[in-house]
């Protein structure tokens, strides 16, 4: 019995031992336990994998963690291709509805993290999925950056809100990644369509696109061309302006009123063959030290742990002080989610490959309107509203776009207008490209006319 008593004694002390170490350290209590490779399929810049990769191992060094390298449609279609065999133990990634998909499909398998003092609530979004299916462990928002030299050399006024990038001043100025390719600029277009609605945030997206010199196919392609000066303003996600900020290059950015907070997020795959070492990093990423690890100045990620901020430099964005970031939308992740296909695909059919198309459309708009303000016309400016009307048209309403039947058909991701994909998808996209084209010709026809009256 006296043994006993002290076989108990001496593990409670130990115990207490390691949580004192685990209170005082800030990091994961797992570190000595966790060992072998670790498998993460993830749509982050190598800057930042390997900091945490490097971070990670330096704290579990018999861990070997191996980065698997996808945009977060092709990381989504990823697990659910391997999922029979799978060979994944995190998804790590930015958009919060792709973790949506996989937690439909009964790809993550739930874990709550051991870390204490991470708010419920950034912005107006909640930080962890409430089943525990994945953890929010970085905070993001989303706006416009420019390069203050080709500002300047250009003659531009700053942007602040999405209307602005709508006028004529900033014609082919401006330039955006493919919804489809990038999960940070879907999340960008589908807040502009929640916070403005979906007739009103196409016509947006819309008048915007027709200034666009550029749609780059990786989200990291607009922050190096306003860093070089290729083109002037970039959409992006924060962390591309705050980081090339701290590189020193001549950028700026500004969140506009519609726009949201929400949190990047890490999961544990189902099945995940090292299941420990996958909890362990999540723990690691909201430890004191991972958070850190976000105000390195390649990354610049606004941290989930509002201590953290007391280390971030002057005038670095704090949603937690900040009340007025996101505060305008509130993002509803299922709407995103019903419809995540179908919006990367309208904007493929409608804007990305019809780019040239509409911008035609949008300059003759745009020279009509300089024309009536100095010559008011009524017919004119009658053709004029009817010729905006045409651009903004869609083809789907928004309850068409949430319909399980239509989202549907799309399954297969397009690179490019070339790529063969499965007959429902073509005919769905075709009729689309259709509509596309024939309202930007017939809008053109009309802005060339009010043009004509206004002469």
């Amino acid at each position: 019995m006296l043994r006993t008593t002290r076989t108990a004694t001496s593990t409670l002390r130990n115990a207490a031992a390691a949580l004192a170490v685990l209170l005082l350290s800030g990091t994961a209590a797992f570190a000595q336990d966790v060992s072998g490779k670790l498998v993460i399929v993830t749509s982050f810049p190598k800057d930042m994998t390997t900091a945490f990769q490097q971070a990670f191992q330096k704290a579990n060094p018999k861990v070997t963690v191996e980065i698997l390298n996808r945009n977060t449609n092709a990381g989504v279609k990823y697990l659910q291709e391997t999922a029979s065999n799978n060979g994944t133990d995190l998804f790590w990634a930015s958009a919060p509805d792709a973790f949506e998909v996989l937690k439909g499909a009964g790809l993550l398998q739930p874990y709550k993290p051991q870390v204490k003092g991470i708010p419920d609530i950034v912005g107006a979004y909640p930080v962890n999925d409430p089943g525990g299916f994945y953890s929010g462990f970085a905070a993001s928002g989303y706006g416009i950056m420019w390069n203050t030299r080709y500002m300047k050399a250009n003659d531009l006024p700053v942007p602040k809100e999405w209307a602005d990038l709508t006028k004529p001043v900033y014609h082919d100025h401006v330039a955006i990644s493919a919804p489809s390719r990038s999960g940070t600029t879907h999340l960008t277009i589908e807040t502009i369509l929640q916070g403005e609605g979906w007739e009103k945030g196409w016509r947006t997206n819309k008048e915007m696109a027709g200034n666009y010199r550029t749609i780059t196919e990786r989200s990291f392609g607009v922050p190096d061309g306003v860093n070089s000066g290729a083109f002037g303003i970039g959409i992006v996600i924060d962390f591309f302006a705050l980081s090339s900020q701290a590189s020193g290059f001549p950028v700026e950015f500004a969140y506009p009123t519609i726009t949201t907070i929400v949190p990047a997020n890490v999961g544990v795959v189902k099945n995940a063959p090292n299941k420990a070492a996958a909890e362990g990093f999540v723990d690691f990423l909201l430890s004191p030290k991972g958070q850190e690890v976000l105000l390195d100045p390649a990354i610049r990620r606004l941290p989930v742990n509002p201590v953290t901020y007391e280390k971030a430099p002057a005038g670095y964005p704090n949603p937690f002080k900040d009340s007025s970031l996101g505060a305008q939308v509130n993002f509803d992740v299922n709407v995103s989610q019903a419809r995540y296909n179908v919006v990367d695909a309208l904007f493929d059919q409608l804007i990305t490959f019809q780019l040239d198309e509409l911008k035609a459309a949008t300059q003759a708009i745009h020279k009509a309107d300089a024309a009536l303000a100095k010559t008011p016309n009524d017919k004119a400016k009658a053709l004029l509203a009817e010729a905006r009307d045409l651009v903004a048209a869609m083809p789907v309403t928004a309850e068409q776009a949430a319909d399980p039947q239509l989202a549907g058909a799309f399954t297969v991701e397009r690179k490019s207008a070339k790529d063969t994909v499965p007959e429902r998808q073509a005919q769905v996209e075709q009729k689309w490209a259709a509509f596309a084209k024939e309202n930007y010709a017939a809008a053109r026809r009309k802005a060339d006319e009010a043009l004509a009256l206004a002469r």
